[in-house]
């Protein structure tokens, strides 16, 4: 297993998200309090001042919560530091460093695991095997072993959640994959409960772009508030971030644009019923299948990345026409969107033929107002990103999940706990 230095977060802005806790006024003192941890817990904030500033918020709401967090030992406030023409602040830090969770972004036959610090800083990531066509009941057991490996090497006194990135349409507040086109035997099976029930701490379950974009979000500049992230693997997906939050629609299917018909395209059929979709022409599962239509010998996109790394000019024009055809689906979206920046992550971001395809058309056919200052690169957390975007989700989640017991803030050692595990069938 291999470790990974934490970033210098302290010029970025991550992401926040409301938790499943009480409605009204007590949620929303749990959304606070929750980007108000996060941004202490990155060093993007090490004031009051500075909290109140980067969340607009009142002054008053700032030292009321984190005079809460301090109670609960969340926040710790201690010194001071000068500042420029005014009284000494008093530092915010983290409480304590070593609260984790441990998570998993998981493709068709392997899994990524690590654990995740409230920073966003990642420890003990390793890849291990997975097959998802084998159903949760089976994939699931074997996946948390891993993850158990994890919590005991770690303490798992100081497991506070457990994040699971699923390669397909979720249902985050039943914490379940949703009318799948593939994923036999996952349609509303309950993962996160499951995981809850075998860990004991608050888990969460979220659609692999979804974790990508909040993972990616939480190293991206401050002024990066709007972006959107795209998978490239054996299938397509996007994760849409909207003034610093992740975007969801009303459904929960916003970035879904591997299902996207293109004009013209050819009637080939998709997963998901209809022919001609973008992940038919423009997927590393479609490069898989052209190239071997045209006699090389490809078994997944492992081999088309070998092949174009290897400057084979038919795996090579292949991934091209893929990365126009991304182009064109994302132009539309951006010339709608108007992103700050797009980035790319998944197995075929490695690749400057493609990249360089999707950057081309995007220059091409959006308007020269949305490219003039648009940034489109590789996702900078690479492999990781989704990983990272599910810790920080079971992060958030548990922190939402122990501010919101009795609709408020509790005091004492048992920050971040969930009640004894349901007993579940």
């Amino acid at each position: 297993m291999t470790e990974i230095s934490p970033r210098d977060r302290r010029t970025t802005k991550g992401v926040s998200l409301k938790g499943a806790t009480s409605k009204g006024a007590a949620q929303k003192g749990t959304t606070i309090a929750a980007r108000v941890l996060e941004l202490v817990a990155s060093g993007q904030a090490t004031s009051r001042a500075e909290l109140a500033q980067l969340l607009g918020t009142a002054p008053s709401t700032i030292s009321l919560t984190v005079a809460q967090l301090v109670e609960r030992g969340l926040i710790a406030e201690e010194g001071t530091h000068s500042s420029t023409g005014g009284r000494p602040r008093r530092v915010l830090r983290a409480g304590s460093n070593d609260e984790y969770a441990v998570a998993a972004d998981v493709g068709g036959r392997h899994a990524r695991i690590g654990v995740v610090l409230p920073g966003g800083g990642v420890r003990d990531v390793a890849n291990v095997p997975f097959e998802i066509a084998d159903g949760p009941e089976a994939a699931l057991p074997r996946l948390a072993e891993h993850l158990d490996s994890l919590a005991e090497q770690r303490g798992r006194d100081r497991l506070r959640g457990v994040g699971l990135s699923l390669p397909g349409p979720v249902d985050v507040a039943a914490g379940a994959v949703v009318q799948p086109s593939r994923m036999l035997g996952w349609n509303r099976f309950p993962a996160a409960a499951w995981l809850e029930e075998r860990f004991g701490v608050p888990a969460v379950v979220d659609n692999d772009a979804n974790c990508m974009a909040v993972g990616e979000q939480s190293v991206r500049p401050a002024e990066h508030r709007q972006s959107i992230m795209v998978k490239i693997g054996s299938a397509i997906g996007a994760g849409v971030i909207a003034d610093g939050r992740l975007y969801r629609g009303a459904r929960g299917a916003a970035g879904d644009i591997t299902h996207i018909r293109l004009d013209g395209g050819a009637d080939i059929p998709c997963s998901c019923g209809n022919t001609g979709c973008l992940e038919t022409v423009a997927s590393g599962a479609a490069l898989v299948r052209i190239l071997r239509e045209r006699g090389l010998d490809v078994a997944g996109p492992e081999d088309v990345v070998r092949l174009v790394t290897d400057a084979d000019p038919e795996a090579t024009r292949a991934v091209r026409r893929a990365g126009d055809h991304l182009g064109r689906v994302l132009a539309a979206n951006v010339n709608f969107f108007n992103p700050d920046a797009v980035y790319l992550g998944g197995i075929l971001s490695t690749l400057e033929p493609f990249v360089a395809a999707v950057r081309s058309q995007l220059y091409e056919s959006c308007h020269p107002l949305v490219t003039e200052h648009l940034t489109i690169e590789r996702a900078m957390l690479g492999a990781d990103a989704g990983l990272v975007g599910a810790g920080l989700f079971a992060l958030q989640h548990a922190l939402a999940r122990a501010l919101g017991d009795a609709g408020g803030f509790g005091t004492g050692t048992d920050r971040f706990r969930t009640a004894a595990p349901p007993g579940r069938g």
